[in-house]
């Protein structure tokens, strides 16, 4: 047969195949069979023994009447079956549901009555938690409830015997069959996981993602990380996470070691860094506080410089100093559960290497650049469509488009025509574009705090409290102003021998270091700041609270007469 043009030449099964991440681990067991695949405690795993127990557990689904397009929820901590499941669920056509570990019962029995979910995995450490969830989703159904089949998860090198039922996760894994053949993936756009929002900012909700935007997010992230073969991979970052940030995919990729961890404490960090010649990490910035204030007794020497990939909320430059020298090598990534995880990365360039420490932190502090699968990445003043200036200072709202964008929120098609707009998914973050192109998070949208006509970033002074060397944690919200409006107020948690730290001497610093109309009016001091499960600061507990602080316009902290100056000059440009 002849073709008379290029469009007319054949798509066949030789030059087509359908994305799915679960190609990773079948590449990884051909080539990489003997190679060690994951490590937890006392139990190691080669990658041919991993692909052998994936097809297993997702053959062992099918004989439980799971079909194509089924939800299958996890509840477990970083341990090896949480692992499989990213790829044996898949496997089996079913879509993955990994259920965050920090929620209340409420919240569980919430998801897993949204989501359908047929079946659903607990590990032993989350069995009361789930059955209390179990409890709940029954005795608020309006009609009879449907009702997941519950197999538990237990510890795999001690078993404990705890049941929820009569099935258990290493029984599936005997009975099913090792020459299971995954069900193929007809579209790409079918899809693979089902994940809920944190809801700082709203009501939780459900992210589709599809086989082919977790697959070209996976590689996105291994090439802009420059993850090399071979890697060893701490999993201090929950695999609830947006699938792991997609490492969970990505380290099959690269051929590497997995180490699983079930506590994130200091002592078990540093101890399986130290043991397993650990490479590679990913965590959110909470975590670098945790390898700080670790005691002497706990720390380790590292071997090798550990990557750390960190995101979830923007990393102070103070902090980046203070985590690099003790052997952490970082690189800063934004994200969000509707991007797949990380969309952007700051991509290190050679030339900053000569510049001094202090401005290296600067510009590791900021967001950067699109991933690769990432069409397009822009900051828009959403009231006219117009990108905002290349002068690091203009606001706008940072906006996506690509293929490792979700699918949409399930069950909720308000929501996602509402995300989805001219063309773009708007992330409800503001932030800057620098001259170079990078791009800088100064805020939530809701964040922002309006002070006298002037814009104010909660994250530019929540930086500058991180430097203080008393400040372990941070946060800045609007409070009420009986002139300007707003005003920021800052939430300070102290260190251990930060005892006798005053108010007037965190406003005293911050008054060296910043213009006089960012200045917090006030500093509340607390144990710890607020967060949600995910580990994000709830602000909006946080602004609840400051509405009950009141500023006096004669206060010496408020009205100095720099700080009237800069306002009124705010106000005569309105």
């Amino acid at each position: 047969m002849a073709f008379e043009s290029m469009n007319m030449l054949p798509k066949c099964e030789a030059n087509y195949t359908a994305l799915t991440p679960t190609t990773f681990l079948k590449r990884a067991a051909a080539f990489y069979a003997n190679r060690t695949s994951v490590i937890y405690e006392g139990t190691r795993f080669t990658w041919g023994q991993t692909y052998d127990r994936c097809c297993r557990l997702a053959s062992s689904l099918l004989s439980l009447n799971i079909v194509k397009h089924d939800v299958v929820s996890v509840l477990a901590p970083n341990v090896p079956a949480m692992y499989e499941m990213h790829f044996a669920v898949p496997m089996a056509g079913a879509v993955l549901n990994t259920v965050n570990t920090r929620l209340d019962a409420k919240n569980i029995a919430s998801i897993l009555r949204h989501s359908g979910a047929k079946v659903f995995f607990v590990d032993y450490q989350f069995v009361p938690l789930a059955r209390e969830a179990l409890r709940i989703l029954i005795s608020g159904a309006t009609h009879e409830p449907s009702m997941p089949l519950v197999i538990v998860i237990d510890d795999i090198d001690s078993p404990t015997g705890i049941r929820l039922g009569e099935l258990e996760y290493e029984q599936l894994i005997k009975k099913g069959n090792p020459g299971f053949v995954s069900v193929e993936v007809a579209d790409e756009w079918d899809a693979v996981a089902l994940n809920y929002t944190s809801g700082t900012t709203s009501e939780p909700k459900g992210v589709v993602y599809s086989h082919r935007g977790a697959y070209l997010s996976t590689l996105s992230l291994v090439l802009g990380w420059e993850m090399g073969s071979e890697p060893v991979y701490l999993w201090t970052l929950p695999m609830f996470h947006c699938n792991g940030w997609t490492f969970t995919w990505g380290v099959a990729a690269r051929g590497g070691t997995n180490v699983c961890l079930r506590n994130t404490t200091a002592y078990d960090i540093y101890r399986n860094i130290h043991r397993h010649k650990v490479t590679h990490m990913c965590c959110a910035p909470i975590i670098f506080n945790i390898l700080l204030d670790a005691k002497p007794h706990e720390r380790r020497d590292l071997a090798v410089p550990v990557q750390i990939l960190t995101g979830g909320a923007p990393p102070p430059a103070p902090l980046l100093q203070k985590i690099e020298p003790l052997g952490f090598k970082v690189t800063h990534a934004y994200g969000l559960t509707e991007a797949t995880g990380p969309a952007l990365v700051c991509e290190w360039q050679a030339k900053w290497n000569k510049l001094p420490r202090d401005d290296q932190a600067k510009l590791k502090a900021r967001q950067g650049i699109s991933i690769l699968t990432l069409a397009d990445v822009d900051v828009k003043n959403k009231e006219t469509m117009e990108s905002v200036p290349h002068d690091g200072k203009t606001m706008g709202e940072i906006v996506l488009r690509g293929s490792s964008i979700m699918k949409g929120y399930y069950k909720d098609s308000k929501e996602t025509l509402k995300s989805f707009q001219n063309g773009w998914f708007w992330t409800g973050d503001v932030g800057v574009v620098h001259p170079d192109g990078y791009l800088e998070i100064k805020d939530r949208s809701k964040d922002v705090i309006i002070s006298g006509g002037e814009n104010i970033s909660s994250v530019e002074v929540e930086n500058l409290l991180h430097g203080h060397p008393k400040v372990m944690e941070a946060a800045v919200v609007a409070m009420p102003h009986p002139r300007w409006g707003e005003s920021p107020c800052a939430f300070v948690a102290l260190r251990s021998n930060a005892e006798g730290t005053t108010e007037s001497e965190i406003i005293a610093y911050c008054r060296k270091n910043l213009p006089h109309f960012m200045l917090p009016k006030k500093v509340e001091f607390l144990p710890q700041l607020p967060r949600n499960p995910t580990g994000k600061v709830l602000k909006n507990e946080l602004r609840d609270r400051a509405k009950g602080f009141v500023v006096s316009e004669n206060s010496q902290t408020v009205m100095d007469s720099d700080y009237q100056n800069q306002q009124v000059l705010a106000l005569s440009r309105l």
